[in-house]
Parts: C-alpha cells; sequence; structure tokens
C-alpha cells in the first residue's frame, strides 16, 4: 500500500531548487499541500528573489497538486508557518532544508561568515520549528526534519563555521526528539549526500550529476509519515544507499584509585585501553552517558569494599559472561530437609550460647518458644550456588576461585519452621559489569510445600570477569543504605570463639578457607577467616535482641555488604540506629576497628499495625504516608504551593520492578489537590520511582538528580519542573 500524505501540510525551505524542491514535489505528488519557502538568494546568503519558488509552486500545480509560495527568510520562522495556516489551515511536516555555504579556512573565517552560517542553518531553523512546534502540540502529530551533513559530523577543511551550525542541528532535532515524544511530534536528522548549489562547491561535475536529489526524498518522506514511528535517528543516506548512525563509546578505564589523585601519567599508561573501541558500548541517552562516571563511584566503593586475594585480582581474565544468555536463567531446585538438630547447630554458629538466658529459646527443642533464628533463612537457600549450579547457567564461563561474596538480602514472609523439608528455586536476576569484575545477582525463592517462606539475593562479585560491556547498575539489585551520621542508639560487642568458622561451617559452607590454612594461604590470608554469612548471623541476633526483645516474628530483613574478613576469635562491635522499623546497622572488629559489615539494615515488623513507624507491614508502601501527609498539607496550604509550583505531578512507585500505586499532585487548579489512582487530567510532568527510592530522596539520603542520572528516577515530560521537587517533599513531606 502506496504512502499518502492526503490531507496533511508539508513546510520545506529552501524548496527553490536541488534537494528542497525535489521534497516539495514528491510530498505534492502524494497529496500533501505544500508550503514552498525559498528566500531567492545566492549561494552565499546574498540577494533575494521570488523566482524560484514560484516555479516549483507551478510544477506542482501543473500536475494538479496543491502548493504555495513563501519568500520569506527563515529566521522569520513565524511568517512562514503563518503561510501554511493562511493557506491550509494547518502545519504537520517541516521540513528543515535551507542553507548556503561561507567556506574559509579556520584562520581566515570572519565574524560575518561565521554569523551567516548560523543564522540561516541553526537560528533559522530553530526560528521556523518553535514557529510550529504548539501548532503540532495541539493537534498531537507532528514531523521534523533537520538537514545535518558530513561536515557536520566528522568535521571537513575549510568548512569550521558550517560543521558547527551542522552539528548543532543535531543536538536540537535530539533534545525535540525528547521533548516532542508525549506529543507524538517526532524528529529526526538526514545527512544527505545529493547534487545541489551547495555540493557542487566540494565535488567533481560528475559526481555531482550522479547524486540525484530523487535519491534521498523517499527517506525524508518515509520519516514524515504517519505510520512511521523512528523518532531521534541520524541517517545519512545518498546514491539509494540508506544508512542510520549511533553513537558508540569505549569501554574506557578507571585510571584513578580510591582516596588517590589521578595524575595525567596514569591517563598515558592506559591510553591505548581508553582508545579501544572492542566491546564498544552503544550510547542512546544522556542517562547511560552521565552512568559512567556514576558506575566509576560505585566502582571504587566496590573495589575499596570488598577484597580479595591480591595476586588473582591482579591477573588479567578473558570475560566469558554473556548478560543476554544468562539472565532469567533458573537453576536447578534444591531441597533442603532439616530437624531441629539443624537450628540450634546454626544457633551456636553465630554465636548464641547458654550463658545467656534469652539464648535458650533458640538452643533448646524443649523450650516452650522454641524457635529458628530467622538468619537461618540464607542456609536452605544457599545449596543454589554450593551444589555448583552457577557452572550449568550458559553465559556464565567464570573461574569459579575468583568468586567473592559481596552483599546479602534476606525477607523472611513467616517465621521459619523448625524442621521441615523446604524447595528453592534460584534464577539469575541480572549480571552486571562492574569493569575489574562482574556482579552476578541470584534470586533464590524457599518454599514450604506451595507457601512462599523466604527470598534471598546473593550478590556474587567475581573477580576479573568484568569488561564485557553490560550494564553497571540494576532496579533489581537491593541497594545497601549508609547508616545516619549521628552517634549510634546501640552498640553491642561480641567475641567469636577461635573455633566459631569450624562450627558455622557444620551447618552447610563447606569452603576449605574457612578451615584449612594452607588453603587460607593460597587466597592470601594469615589464617582461615570466619564466614561473612557467620557475621551476617551475629549482627542480626545484636538487632533482635535489643530491638525486638528476641522475638523472631518481628523479623522482616536484613541486607549486608561484606566489606573485610573476620579472623575466628576476634570480636564483632555491632553498632545500630534506630529509624522508624529500620534498624541501621555497621559491623566492626573491635580489635582492629576495621568495618566488616557495611550498608547494612535490619527491618521488622512494628508490634501495632496503628503504629506510623510500621511502614511496610502487611505489604504496605512506605510512600503511602508521605503522600498522605502531602495530602495534608495541600489542605491547610494549597493556594501557597499552587502560586509557588504551578505544576501537575504524576508519580508511578513501583515495587520489584512493577507499579504498584499511582499519585498525582495537582499544584495548579483550583486550591490544589492530591490523587490516588489514575488521574482524569493530564500531568505536566510524570516520575516513575521505587518506593524504597522514593523514601531515600524524601529523606534527603538520595540527590533527585543523582538518581535521575543512575536511572533510579525516570521523568517523562517536562523534566525542568523536577527542580521543583523540593517544594513538594522537603518542605512539605516531614515524617
Amino acid at each position: 500500500m502506496s504512502l499518502s500524505f492526503e490531507g496533511r501540510v508539508v513546510l520545506v525551505t529552501g524548496a527553490g531548487g536541488g534537494i528542497g524542491r525535489e521534497y516539495a514535489l514528491a510530498f505534492a505528488e502524494r497529496g500533501a499541500s505544500v508550503v514552498v519557502n525559498d528566500l531567492g538568494g545566492n549561494v552565499k546568503g546574498g540577494g533575494k528573489s521570488s523566482a524560484a519558488a514560484d516555479k516549483v509552486v507551478e510544477e506542482i500545480r501543473a500536475k494538479g497538486g496543491k502548493a504555495v509560495a513563501n519568500y520569506d527568510s527563515v529566521e522569520d520562522g513565524e511568517k512562514l508557518i503563518q503561510t501554511a495556516l493562511d493557506a491550509f489551515g494547518r502545519i504537520d511536516v517541516v521540513v528543515n532544508n535551507a542553507g548556503i555555504l561561507r567556506d574559509r579556512t579556520f584562520a581566515r573565517t570572519s565574524d560575518l561568515d561565521w554569523d551567516l552560517i548560523h543564522r540561516v542553518h541553526l537560528r533559522g531553523s530553530f526560528m521556523v520549528t518553535r514557529a510550529a512546534w504548539n501548532h503540532m502540540k495541539n493537534q498531537k502529530f507532528g514531523r521534523i526534519i533537520m538537514t545535518t551533513s558530513a561536515a557536520g559530523i566528522y568535521g571537513n577543511f575549510g568548512q569550521a563555521n558550517y560543521s558547527a551550525a551542522k552539528l548543532g542541528l543535531l543536538g536540537l532535532a535530539n533534545t525535540l526528539a525528547i521533548e516532542g515524544r508525549k506529543y507524538n511530534i517526532f524528529c529526526n536528522t538526514v545527512a544527505p549526500l545529493a547534487g545541489s548549489r551547495l555540493t557542487e562547491t566540494i565535488m567533481p561535475p560528475d559526481i555531482v550529476a550522479s547524486l540525484k536529489p530523487e535519491y534521498v526524498a523517499p527517506l525524508v518522506l518515509w520519516l514524515c509519515h504517519e505510520q512511521c514511528q523512528e523518532n531521534g535517528g541520524l541517517f545519512e543516506v545518498g546514491a539509494g544507499w540508506i544508512g542510520k548512525l549511533r553513537w558508540e563509546r569505549s569501554q574506557g578505564r578507571t585510571v584513578r584509585q580510591k582516596n588517590q589523585p589521578m595524575t595525567p601519567e596514569a591517563v598515558r599508561d592506559q591510553w591505548d585501553k581508553i582508545c579501544d573501541f572492542t566491546d564498544a558500548a552503544k550510547i542512546r541517552t544522556i542517562q547511560e552517558s552521565f552512568q559512567s562516571c556514576m558506575n566509576v563511584l560505585s566502582q571504587l566503593d566496590l573495589e575499596g569494599e570488598v577484597s580479595a586475594n591480591p595476586t588473582a585480582a591482579a591477573a588479567s581474565a578473558t570475560s566469558g559472561i554473556n548478560p543476554a544468555e544468562a539472565v532469567g536463567q533458573k537453576l536447578p531446585p534444591t531441597t533442603f530437609s532439616f530437624t531441629h538438630t539443624q537450628c540450634i547447630l546454626y544457633a551456636l554458629g553465630v554465636g548464641m550460647s547458654t550463658k545467656d538466658p534469652d539464648h535458650l529459646r533458640f538452643l533448646y527443642e524443649g523450650h516452650q518458644d522454641f524457635s529458628c533464628l530467622p538468619t537461618f533463612g540464607v542456609i536452605p537457600s544457599q545449596a543454589a550456588m554450593m551444589d555448583g549450579g552457577l557452572s550449568s547457567i550458559p553465559g556464565l564461563n567464570i573461574d569459579f576461585t575468583q568468586v567473592l561474596h559481596g552483599e546479602q538480602y534476606l525477607e523472611l514472609y513467616r517465621p521459619l519452621p523448625t524442621s521441615g523439608k523446604l524447595t528453592s528455586e534460584a534464577t539469575i536476576a541480572d549480571v552486571l559489569d562492574k569493569g575489574s569484575g562482574a556482579v552476578i545477582l541470584l534470586d533464590v525463592n524457599t518454599y514450604s510445600g506451595d507457601e512462599l517462606v523466604c527470598y534471598n539475593q546473593f550478590s556474587v562479585f567475581v573477580v576479573g570477569a568484568g569488561g564485557f560491556g553490560g550494564r553497571r547498575t540494576s532496579e533489581k539489585a537491593k541497594a545497601p543504605v549508609p547508616p545516619p551520621k549521628r552517634a549510634p542508639d546501640a552498640v553491642v560487642i561480641d567475641s567469636t570463639t577461635r573455633d566459631q568458622a569450624a562450627l558455622y561451617r557444620l551447618s552447610g559452607d563447606w569452603n576449605p578457607l574457612h578451615i584449612d590454612p594452607s588453603f587460607a594461604a593460597m587466597g592470601g590470608f594469615k589464617a582461615p577467616i570466619l564466614h561473612g554469612l557467620c557475621s551476617f548471623g551475629f549482627a542480626a541476633r545484636h538487632v533482635l535482641k535489643q530491638f525486638a526483645d528476641n522475638d523472631p516474628s518481628r523479623f522482616k530483613a536484613i541486607k549486608v555488604r561484606f566489606v573485610k574478613p573476620v579472623m575466628p576469635g576476634q570480636s564483632l562491635q555491632t553498632e545500630m540506629w534506630k529509624e522508624g522499623n529500620r534498624i541501621h546497622i555497621q559491623c566492626k572488629v573491635k580489635e582492629t576497628d576495621a568495618v566488616v559489615l557495611a550498608g547494612a539494615y535490619v527491618d521488622l515488623h512494628g508490634t501495632s499495625e496503628a503504629s506510623p513507624e510500621n511502614l511496610t507491614k502487611g505489604g504496605g508502601l512506605q510512600s503511602e504516608l508521605v503522600f498522605a501527609e502531602i495530602g495534608r498539607r495541600i489542605k491547610d496550604l494549597g493556594p501557597e504551593l499552587v502560586k509557588k509550583v504551578n505544576a501537575v505531578f504524576g508519580w508511578e512507585i513501583t515495587k520489584d520492578g512493577k507499579n504498584v500505586a499511582e499519585w498525582t499532585i495537582d499544584l495548579k487548579n483550583g486550591g490544589g489537590s492530591l490523587h490516588q489512582g489514575p488521574y482524569s487530567g493530564k500531568a505536566d510532568v510524570t516520575i516513575t520511582v521505587s518506593d524504597e527510592d522514593f523514601m531515600e530522596v524524601v529523606q534527603g539520603k538520595l540527590n533527585p538528580q543523582k538518581a535521575f542520572f543512575s536511572g533510579k528516577l525516570k521523568v517523562r515530560g517536562n523534566i525542568m519542573l523536577s527542580q521543583k521537587l523540593e517544594v513538594i517533599l522537603k518542605d512539605h513531606a516531614r515524617l
């Protein structure tokens, strides 16, 4: 079926000859009403004549088409659009094609040479497009073409002024594509290679004659048709060939170390790798571009906190990781049968003792409140890794001697049974490229029959497996959270024994690193080290005793980042900060003051469902309290806020990657209002963010701009309005 432009109104600038003329004829032939704009000047921008535009209009009308002429400069954009409105009542398509040349070597380029080029190419396209923009917005349709050049993309001798203007048009087009998308206004850029007044100055006559404009026009017509959904594209076109361009960036190299200065010598020494485009990344958005800097920060944090064998870490490794193959793959299910014996053995392994009467309920099966420690939930799930399940996953060809346990998250959906049979199902949630290594996120759901008992997320760091071109961050990752910047509310010091690792390993982690001195030496340690999950268990039970009266039913979740190893016999110092039902924790070795667990927290269930501190009990959202508070403040201060903000904000709150709530803050109409659920009006800006990250922003722990550039906070619509978030969240949502 042929493409028709019947009922569409098209403006083509610089349409008196060459490619512009071909555009105008082609649109008219397919039913469009065409405004043929041409100032009638010469190739250098001098002179003026109506003859060129009139001739093209006559050609169109002679074939039964509809066209009118316009002789204004593109700097008078309003006049061009008014011609379309007066003649045809609307404007649907703008093809910015007008251009001149004033070629000079850079040293000989005058102010006039520079200014005239920019006035016609860049400013002219801006003025015409701006004049058409609101008409396109109101009718919810628009197609815009910007014309760049190979000189703008690649540079060309003697065309500094022209090259700068042409690349400026590409930047303008990219932004218009973003801003116009919601209104069905699409903007694309073409770099045509065709015979014209402009190309005949730099090409041999026979080449100019063979590069016919009719070999360019079909691409522009397709990009301007309502069926075409291309937006923000850049295309080279000529001689019947069309190619799409995109930005490519090398993987680059981080040339500084944590807490160390960056030097030009370090840049020099890594220059070949910085410029190596092997496995280059394809960058599409400013967020992806900015992410590289954010990744450096998280990479340095990770390298500074995760200890590894220095020799192994320095060894080069060819990455055998392919996230496209690995993500979503399921490991073979594992079963775990246990009795009260395993529960008691685990409690002893994480330092419980009959010296403390409160511990008896976890150590004696005959106790009236005999219970299983909540962190025992990691034990049935760890078999997914311990049994070599990762080695069966396609796309994960890794050296298991380089695997480190980086982080751990555990969430309970009910208190753990003290005996029974549990089944664990593990899935590769994501694979991240941290440069110096790879991070594998392994999600494990553990069931008792058909009932989900607990969920674990293992974050596994594979030294030397990075550099495969993958993403650096993931919304699926359970993020660590730094503690408040104040003195802790409670501190507990607990000694481990010389045999602590030997005892803990009986719960199922048989890694010889924790028992065999010779194996530990190969890993770069003076002696066998304590299991990270043993320290994890110590810290959790400290919180349980200090803030939950040792009631395991109060335990909801725990997240930790493993920083440095602990030697059996050292003392663990757990520092705790209470904020609502979240207890932030940091664990240190008392003898050395070295942090061993960082970014950690324990979430507890509240003692009363009515308590405002109980933010998440019963599956509720933390953000609900904030929006309720905002609603109350709008009732009190609505007119004042409307005056300050004058905008409608839509909020999409997500949990586990799914939209779970919608809110609209209307500070534009009437005295202001808050709506929950679908909104009948139109939001000026819509923000999508997870419930957890929303709370981080509200509490000032996460900078909104940083959240945006890292992809945690996504914005649709007028992004500039996000600057007014502080008025809404900081001043009017204090819990």
